[in-house]
């Protein structure tokens, strides 16, 4: 008789890679997609502890991998690939820039037909 092994060959599923280098791999594919990584996201995200989140952030900016800045109203540190600071900070100002033209030309296209309406 022949021996029938089982369909489903059930295996680790597991990533191989360690909560640092995830951590790490996140803030360099956001600063590539031209946004910062807040600290305050890395616990939520990965569900890890505070003090845990500010060692790996330390180490990261020690390394030198990745560098950070404050966000000028809330005072946060938020962190990108090194080098990246300035082009993010950039396309953030012309997202806002973008994003008020958009609400103005709304305003301007409510008022107008609010005015055709009375």
């Amino acid at each position: 008789m022949s021996y029938k092994r089982p369909f489903n060959k059930s295996k680790k599923s597991g990533s191989g890679l360690t909560l640092e280098k995830k951590i790490e791999n996140f803030i360099i594919r956001n600063s590539q997609n031209g946004y910062f990584t807040k600290i305050s996201t890395i616990p939520y995200k990965f569900e890890v502890s505070e003090s845990r989140t500010w060692d790996i952030v330390g180490e990261f900016l020690m390394n030198g991998n990745i560098e950070s800045t404050h966000d000028g109203i809330t005072g946060e540190m938020k962190l990108c690939e090194f080098g990246r600071t300035y082009a993010i900070l950039d396309l953030e100002k012309r997202r806002k820039k973008q994003k008020r033209k958009t609400s103005d030309k709304k305003k301007i296209k409510n008022n107008k037909n609010n005015k055709e309406k009375n």
